[in-house]
């Protein structure tokens, strides 16, 4: 089983974002999946409910969440650590021991919908992230 991290700046919008969508396309059950956040700002928050919406909207599945920070141990217990931005990048870099795990979950970085305010836009690049991500680890 290949074990992925989402993560993203709080682990309410984003990453579980990712983690929910990639849950939904993961029909053999390949993936061990989570999602974290690399700051502590929103530390047992639930998810946004506008990311709320736009799951349902396409369908996607959620469970109860609570957000979660990424710890050193993560790095040893996931295969593949993907971020949001570069902005994630930097701050796993004082989180994690040497890194050679982490990489963008796309090509460019992922708007935060937090302050753009585009959850649609979000769930699109995200989506299709997951969908290449899927067909490339197969």
């Amino acid at each position: 089983m290949i074990k992925i991290l989402f993560v993203c700046h709080g682990n309410i919008c984003r990453s579980v974002m990712a983690e929910f969508i990639m849950k939904s396309l993961d029909k053999d059950d390949k993936f061990y999946i989570e999602s974290k956040a690399t700051t502590t700002e929103e530390i047992g928050n639930d998810i946004y409910p506008p990311v709320k919406e736009v799951l349902r909207k396409h369908n996607i599945g959620f469970n109860p969440h609570k957000a979660r920070q990424i710890d050193s141990n993560d790095y040893y217990n996931f295969d593949y650590i993907f971020c949001m931005d570069e902005e994630n990048i930097y701050d796993l870099d004082r989180i994690l021991p040497k890194n050679n795990k982490t990489y963008l979950l796309g090509d460019k970085e992922i708007e935060d919908p937090w302050y753009t305010r585009d959850f649609d836009q979000c769930f699109k690049e995200i989506y299709s992230c997951c969908i290449n991500l899927v067909n490339k680890i197969k």
